[in-house]
């Protein structure tokens, strides 16, 4: 079973930086996009940013200008650049994928397990 292997949360000071891992576990037939979720305590899951296997990147307008994701394709792996982190950037960060698993023909969505990351000084 395909599955998500995230780290790099943490704790920081507001105005610090943190780099989120996401690694797809096995080899899969293909990958067609990749991307980061967050949900603050109370709060609805969001879009921080997503990338395309053409490397076409979307962010939200609260990540545009601080936050960097990138995808590299040899490894599987995307990483979401924080920068002049905000208390407000507190959340479970979420990473997803929709791969095509081998030995099948369809994609699937998949989710990691979360990655807790808090802004606080």
């Amino acid at each position: 079973q395909v599955q998500l292997v995230e780290s790099g949360g943490g704790m920081v000071q507001p105005g610090g930086s943190l780099r989120l891992s996401c690694a797809v576990n096995e080899t899969v037939r293909a990958i067609s996009s990749m991307g980061w979720y967050r949900q603050a305590p109370g709060a609805e899951r969001v879009v921080v940013a997503t990338i395309t296997e053409d490397g076409t990147t979307n962010y939200a307008d609260s990540a545009k200008g601080r936050f960097k994701l990138s995808w590299n394709n040899a490894k599987n792996t995307v990483y979401l650049q924080m920068n002049s982190l905000k208390a407000e950037d507190t959340a479970t960060y979420y990473c997803i994928s929709y791969v095509v698993p081998a030995g099948e023909t369809r994609y699937h969505s998949v989710w990691g397990q979360g990655t807790l990351v808090t802004i606080s000084s």
